[in-house]
């Protein structure tokens, strides 16, 4: 069972990173990095086998990211989906995003990573709602992208 409030994943983490020795770096790594994503979704604690690969690598340090779901965050996603709103079948899309309301301040994203041999390694973790989120955000982004595009070829008709 998938929890909707990591927090307390987040505070196990920092306290078994610790009791391993290893420092924390506060700090996301993009995908615009070269890495290797730790792929063990069967087990719920498998954060800890990462942390301990991490220190058999001679990781001097793990980074550690987390995302917040934050109110302002979430106005601006049901704005963004009302501005492209064309009536027909959006509505359901805004309601599902004010939904999210109850998940205001709560941890929907972890990251770990380590660094070893210029690769970087993560294991991430996230709620439902939170991927829910992120699918809303890069429908939003391919709605923008779609409308530049478009944009972009009718300038270059003139």
């Amino acid at each position: 069972m998938r929890q909707d409030n990591l927090h307390s994943i987040k505070d196990d983490m920092v306290a078994f990173t610790e009791g391993h020795g290893l420092k924390r770096l506060p700090g996301f790594v993009g995908e615009e990095v070269p890495s290797v994503l730790w792929d063990d979704d069967n087990n719920p604690d498998s954060w800890k086998d990462f942390v301990e690969m991490a220190k058999a690598a001679g990781a001097p340090f793990v980074t550690m990211s987390e995302i917040v779901l934050e109110k302002e965050d979430l106005e601006l996603l049901i704005e963004e989906l009302s501005d492209m709103s064309f009536g027909e079948d959006d509505p359901d899309e805004i309601e599902q995003a004010q939904s999210l309301v109850q998940h205001v301040g709560k941890v929907g994203f972890l990251q770990l990573g380590f660094a070893h041999q210029g690769v970087m390694y993560l294991h991430e973790t996230s709620t439902e709602w939170y991927e829910h989120y992120q699918q809303m955000l890069e429908s939003i982004e391919d709605f923008s992208d779609i409308v530049l595009e478009q944009q972009d070829g009718d300038d270059e008709e003139q």
